[in-house]
């Protein structure tokens, strides 16, 4: 065992100094090759930047991004889990018509790219539905109070449509995937649970709150913990609608500064502290359930 976890440990060690090595590698090429002039001085002024007229630091434009992001990534993923529920619920019910509307709705989702649903919910649906609800009016016209709320936990109420139809759509779009991980989950339940259920009288949604979920939940747990981390990836791509995350951010910024690079590793880097503890706290978890 000992001799074992020594030549792994060998084998880590080995393929850091080759990725260092890559690294190192890569960065000669493009300063050699490109003529490329490195300048990461300015970058940390681009994160936070202090500000003379209040006296104190505040978030610039890649840390904005960043928290815009969080937060589309938060809400997003609240509800896709809510139709993700609701559709492994239809999918896996008693009922046809349910059955067939959300198999519909999964095939949909799971075969169109997202950039396409992001332009058809942003330009017809979410914007209609939005004027339709008078949704722009609403947040224009409300109290200072609950405008600074919105935009602690939201977005400023000037972007406040266009961020709710990047939630909407990629919350529909994670939902198809949730739903199918969900539905695993419940089908994955043994038949027996329900037998014994109907046999202490239960009805049907008592045992699904009582009996099937939590064990539904247990089971997919790792999985639609995983599915949410590529939420927080996937929503670079409502950058195309002007969303101020942090893709859209690094894009503005190259723009105006040429530090492409500089900028680009950055954005990487501020990603991976996002997803990295994330998945690393996914993988535990999924040990941690295997020895229970």
């Amino acid at each position: 065992m000992i001799r074992r976890h020594y030549s792994s440990l060998k084998v880590d060690i080995f393929l850091l100094i080759l990725l260092f090595g890559g690294v190192c590698f890569a960065g000669y090429r493009v300063t050699v090759g490109l003529h490329y002039t490195w300048n990461w001085s300015v970058i940390p002024q681009y994160i936070l930047r202090y500000d003379a007229a209040s006296g104190r630091w505040t978030t610039n434009y890649l840390l904005h991004g960043l928290l815009t992001t969080l937060r589309l990534s938060f809400w997003a993923g609240l509800l896709a889990m809510i139709i993700a529920l609701v559709v492994a619920l239809a999918r896996t019910g008693r009922g046809l018509l349910g059955r067939l509307l959300a198999g519909c709705y999964i095939e949909v989702m799971r075969n169109l790219p997202p950039l396409v649903l992001i332009f058809i919910f942003y330009y017809f649906l979410a914007d209609q539905l939005a004027l339709f609800i008078g949704l722009d009016e609403l947040v224009r016209h409300a109290n200072p109070e609950i405008q600074a709320i919105l935009a602690f936990f939201c977005c400023k109420p000037s972007q406040f449509s266009p961020f709710f139809a990047a939630t909407l759509t990629l919350a529909l779009f994670e939902g198809a995937y949730l739903a199918e991980i969900l539905r695993s989950g419940i089908q994955g339940v043994s038949s027996h649970q329900w037998e014994a259920a109907h046999a202490l009288g239960l009805t049907r949604r008592q045992t699904l709150y009582h009996i099937v979920l939590p064990q539904a939940f247990r089971q997919v747990l790792p999985a639609m913990a995983g599915q949410f981390i590529s939420l927080i990836k996937d929503s670079a791509i409502v950058s195309v609608i002007s969303i101020q995350e942090l893709s859209y951010q690094g894009t503005q910024l190259m723009a105006s500064t040429y530090l492409t690079i500089e900028v680009w590793v950055t954005i990487s880097l501020m990603y991976l502290a996002i997803t990295l503890p994330a998945s690393l706290g996914v993988s535990w978890l999924e040990k941690k359930m295997a020895h229970q």
